[in-house]
């Protein structure tokens, strides 16, 4: 697959899905911006509401993170969300790419602190942060392959 240049690539959609919450992440250009987070209800609403927004920041294609273990391996967890990203794709027609998510919530919450924001008064920051992790993840592998600096050229 040749390399996407990151400036002309279509707009990505990044998802961190939780049971009570899903954060969500837009790509403008190289960047990754948190966009806003969900209250969960069920899937059907979920999926609805994420659908919505694709279509309405003209997204081309979703990352979903995938909860591996810190072993690489995948449980009940990651099969849930290979069922819900599946859903996402056929209410879209958008391809979807799932990103290993291990770490990203404590990445999340340390960034958070970072800027001076307490993640247990703002939860609802922290899927956010996560799913803009997430696609930093992807838009730094697209960087890369764009350079010719990277043989991972896995494409959402």
């Amino acid at each position: 697959m040749p390399p996407v240049d990151p400036q002309t690539a279509p707009r990505l959609l990044a998802v961190d899905f939780g049971e009570k919450r899903i954060g969500l992440a837009i790509s403008q250009g190289s960047l990754a911006l948190p966009l806003l987070t969900l209250r969960r209800s069920d899937d059907a609403a979920a999926v609805a509401a994420i659908a919505a927004v694709a279509r309405d920041e003209g997204v081309g294609a979703l990352v979903v993170g995938e909860p591996r273990r810190l072993d690489g391996s995948s449980g009940s967890a990651a099969e849930r969300v290979r069922a819900f990203a599946r859903k996402l794709e056929a209410a879209t027609a958008l391809p979807c790419t799932l990103v290993d998510e291990a770490l990203t919530s404590r990445a999340a919450e340390e960034r958070l602190r970072e800027a001076g924001v307490d993640p247990r008064r703002h939860p609802e920051r922290i899927d956010q942060v996560a799913a803009q992790l997430l696609l930093e993840e992807v838009l730094r592998r697209r960087s890369r392959a764009a350079e010719g600096n990277d043989t991972e050229t896995e494409e959402p």
